[in-house]
């Protein structure tokens, strides 16, 4: 018994050391060492990084202000995007400050308390800044949970009632005549800015809006008139471009990182904003004192700020069905048999004339009303042509109107397009004209169409929707 106890006693003291747990923890580009001592303390210690500076610093910078995983989590295009963004909100920042100068000018204050007041005032949006700035780093775990984070932003009711207050009690300051002068002044800039909302990109509407604001000192008696047509151009500028940022940051999205990528965009637009601030502080100081110099900067600004808007663009590989991208790939593939990828097509669309019609895709024009299109002898021709289709084609002498049904899909808008070309293209090449044009055209878009609709797919284009803006749909 006593030799079995010394063996156990043995084997007990002959048991190897136990091997501390450790483990490394990468958060926020910082590296930790974990270690579960023997005794169970737990040690932590910092992993030397042994990168050269520069290169700490440049992946310091990539992932403050780029998604994680950059640049495989995004799609191609946002390089360039990016760039061109932050010289747009660079200048649009240098802009805001000249015209806040000017403003300040036309309401009656003096050049030296004008320029101390407008330092102040845009040294109040730079903290505004600093707070994006720091809520960007939070992008990935907004992807995580959104609903957390949308509970979390509650905080923007209490600031837009706060707002209210204050207007309410301005207004109780202004005389009964005032206020419905503005009202009546307000109806007509409404009518204005609407109409050229529809012609008129959104920065192209927010520059019109600054340079309102910038030009207010040459008409002070029209202080009220001008800036508030400006600012009415510069905020429906703003819900445009707020409209359009979804969409755009969509189309860069690889990896479900949405949120991700809009916040790392946001801190790109904000640290250029605080820039471009800076640059306007030293620009109001200096060069653009006087009027004379504002007029000549201004415009300089405004054209390098539209340039970028339009770079911006032109970079955003969309990969949505419009009518023009519709119209851009049937056209290839029935003169090619190729299809490009959304980066493929985004450097040839128009941005100026989107609405142009397209000889090779056709010339298809869409979003007419029915009874504007089809008179009542041909509906029913047309109905059997094309029985089992969601729409109707009706080919004139310069156009092919197509009408699309209420709950017509991408594919369906593809079909219809494709019938179009495959018509017109057919009948330039007929010797002679055949009434049976559209059904010999519809036949050969039923025998290319799967394999079409695949390599669309596969080429990144979502074909489930058709967006085709206000354009009249139909429903027998």
């Amino acid at each position: 018994m006593k030799i079995l106890i010394k063996m156990q006693r043995k084997e007990a003291d002959e048991l190897p050391p136990q091997v501390p747990i450790s483990w490394v923890e990468i958060s926020s580009s910082v590296s930790r060492q974990y270690q579960f001592e023997p005794d169970g303390k737990l040690s932590v210690k910092m992993v030397d990084d042994s990168r050269p500076v520069a290169q700490r610093m440049v992946e310091s910078f990539l992932n403050k202000f780029f998604p994680s995983g950059y640049p495989y989590s995004v799609n191609e295009g946002y390089l360039r995007y990016t760039q061109f963004r932050a010289l747009q909100h660079f200048t649009s920042a240098a802009l805001s400050v000249l015209s806040t100068q000017s403003l300040l000018f036309a309401a009656g204050l003096r050049p030296t308390p004008a320029q101390a007041t407008a330092v102040s005032w845009i040294l109040k949006d730079g903290m505004q800044h600093v707070g994006k700035l720091i809520c960007s780093n939070l992008g990935a775990r907004m992807d995580s949970e959104p609903k957390r984070w949308r509970i979390l932003g509650l905080h923007d009711v209490h600031g837009a009632l706060c707002y209210a207050v204050i207007l309410l009690i301005s207004l109780k300051e202004l005389l009964l005549h005032e206020l419905i002068l503005l009202l009546a002044f307000l109806c007509h800039i409404i009518k204005i800015l609407i109409i050229l909302a529809f012609y008129a990109a959104a920065d192209v509407l927010y520059d019109l809006g600054t340079g309102l604001e910038v030009m207010s000192p040459l008409c002070p008696h029209l202080f009220l008139e001008v800036a508030g047509l400006g600012n009415f151009a510069k905020g429906m500028a703003v819900v445009a471009a707020r409209a359009t940022r979804l969409p755009i940051y969509s189309s860069f999205a690889k990896e479900g990182n949405l949120s991700d990528l809009f916040a790392k965009g946001e801190a790109i637009s904000t640290l250029f904003n605080v820039l471009g601030l800076g640059a306007g502080i030293h620009l109001a100081s200096n060069i653009c004192s006087s009027m004379q110099g504002k007029l000549v900067v201004a415009p300089l600004l405004s054209i390098i700020h539209v340039y970028s808007v339009c770079e911006e663009m032109r970079a955003t590989p969309v990969n949505t069905l419009n009518p023009q991208r519709t119209a851009m790939i049937v056209a290839e593939f029935v003169k090619t048999g190729k299809i490009s990828s959304p980066a493929d097509l985004r450097y040839q669309e128009d941005l100026v004339f989107p609405e142009r019609l397209i000889e090779d895709a056709g010339n298809v024009k869409v979003g007419r009303s029915l009874h504007e299109v089809v008179s009542p002898s041909k509906l029913r021709q047309f109905k059997e042509t094309f029985h089992e289709e969601k729409f109707l084609l009706n080919r004139g002498s310069r156009w092919t109107d197509m009408i699309l049904e209420h709950d017509a899909t991408g594919e369906d808008a593809l079909r219809g397009w494709m019938v179009a070309a495959y018509a017109s293209d057919m009948e330039r090449l007929a010797r002679e004209p055949s009434t049976n044009i559209s059904q010999e055209a519809y036949e050969k878009m039923n025998s290319v169409f799967s394999p079409f609709l695949a390599e669309l797919q596969a080429k990144g284009w979502h074909t489930d929707r058709f967006l085709d803006g206000t354009g009249s749909r139909f429903v027998f």
